[in-house]
C-alpha cells in the first residue's frame, strides 16, 4: 500500500468489518472528489448534503453519497465527462471501480453516476486483515452514488475548502447555513412514503447543537421550487417552526432511529428522539 493511501486510512479505527468499509467507502468519495478538482469539476460545481458535511465539517455519521450543484442552471452540462477522471484517480490508487452515468428514463433535473466496485477485493487493497474479508460475500459492490442538480435554486451562498490528504485539493461547498436549509428541506419534503430517513433527524440535531442558522432565503427557494410553499409568500421563523412541529408530530422515531443507527457509532446519540424532544428543540432554531 503506498504511503498516501496509508495516511488515509490511518484517520480511523478499525476492528469490525462494517468498519472497514465504511472508511473504504469514505476513502473513495474523497479521492472521487480529488479526481474532480484535478477535472475543473468545481469551476462550475458545488457540493452540498451529508457528506459534506461529514467529511469538511466533521459529521459523526457516516454517509453513503456525493451530491452536487450547478452554480448556475444549465441542462447541456456534461457530467459524462468529468467520470473518468474519479475512474483514474481510484485507480491510481490501486482501486478498481467502475464509474457509469445513470441513463434517464425520464426528463429530470437531476443527472446520476455511480461509483462501483467488488467490496472484497478493494478491501484488500487496503490491508483489511485476513479472514475479514469474508465477511462479505463475493459478489457483493460497494457502490457510492454521485447526483447532480442541472436546476439549482437560487439564493445559495458558496466557500472554497482545503483537503490536506492524499494531496492538497480544495473543493468548492454550501456555506453551513445553507447546507442547513438543504437538510431542512429534506425533512420537511423529502418524498419517501412512509420509510422515515433517520439521518436527517441526526443531522438536524448536529446543526442546533453547533448554533448554525437555517438560511431562510434558500430554504424558501427550496421549498418554492418543489411546490412546498407558495411562491411569493415570505417564509417566517415562525412559519418554519409551525412546519417542524407538524412534520415532527408525524414521524415514527423507532423506525428513524433504526434507519441512522447503521451510520453512528454511539447508539445513545439517538436514546432521546421522541416527538416531545423534537419539538422542544424547535425553539432554539435560528435563521439567517
Amino acid at each position: 500500500m503506498n504511503a498516501a493511501l496509508q495516511s488515509l486510512l490511518d484517520r480511523y479505527k478499525l476492528e469490525t468489518a462494517g468498519d472497514w468499509e465504511n472508511a473504504l467507502r469514505e476513502i473513495v468519495q474523497e479521492l472521487a472528489l480529488l479526481g474532480l478538482w484535478r477535472s475543473k469539476f468545481y469551476e462550475h460545481v458545488a457540493f452540498y448534503g451529508g457528506t459534506a458535511l461529514r467529511i469538511f465539517h466533521g459529521l459523526p455519521r457516516y454517509s453513503e453519497d456525493l451530491d452536487f450543484t450547478l452554480l448556475r442552471p444549465g441542462s447541456d452540462f456534461d457530467l459524462s465527462s468529468h467520470l473518468e477522471a474519479v475512474r483514474a484517480e481510484l485507480a491510481g490508487f490501486g482501486f478498481v471501480f467502475e464509474v457509469e452515468r445513470k441513463e434517464k428514463l425520464l426528463a429530470t433535473a437531476i443527472d446520476s453516476a455511480f461509483i462501483k466496485g467488488n467490496t472484497r477485493i478493494n478491501l484488500l487493497e487496503i490491508g483489511v486483515p485476513e479472514g475479514l474479508e469474508n465477511h462479505f460475500p463475493a459478489g457483493q459492490k460497494l457502490k457510492v452514488k454521485m447526483e447532480l442538480d442541472t436546476d439549482p435554486p437560487p439564493g445559495a451562498e458558496t466557500e472554497v475548502q482545503t483537503l490536506l490528504l492524499p494531496i492538497p485539493f480544495q473543493v468548492k461547498l454550501f456555506v453551513p447555513s445553507c447546507l442547513f436549509a438543504g437538510k431542512v428541506h429534506a425533512l420537511l419534503c423529502r418524498n419517501w412514503k412512509r420509510r422515515v430517513k433517520g439521518r436527517d433527524f441526526y443531522d438536524f440535531v448536529w446543526y442546533l447543537g453547533r448554533g448554525i442558522p437555517v438560511h431562510l432565503g434558500h430554504l424558501q427557494k427550496r421549498m418554492e421550487q418543489t411546490g412546498h410553499w407558495k411562491t411569493g409568500d415570505f417564509l417566517t421563523r415562525e412559519a418554519l417552526k409551525s412546519l417542524l412541529q407538524d412534520r415532527f408530530a408525524a414521524v415514527n422515531f423507532e423506525q428513524a432511529k433504526d434507519d441512522v443507527l447503521p451510520f453512528i457509532e454511539d447508539d445513545d446519540a439517538v436514546a432521546l428522539w421522541s416527538e416531545e424532544f423534537f419539538v422542544g428543540l424547535v425553539g432554539r432554531l435560528t435563521v439567517a
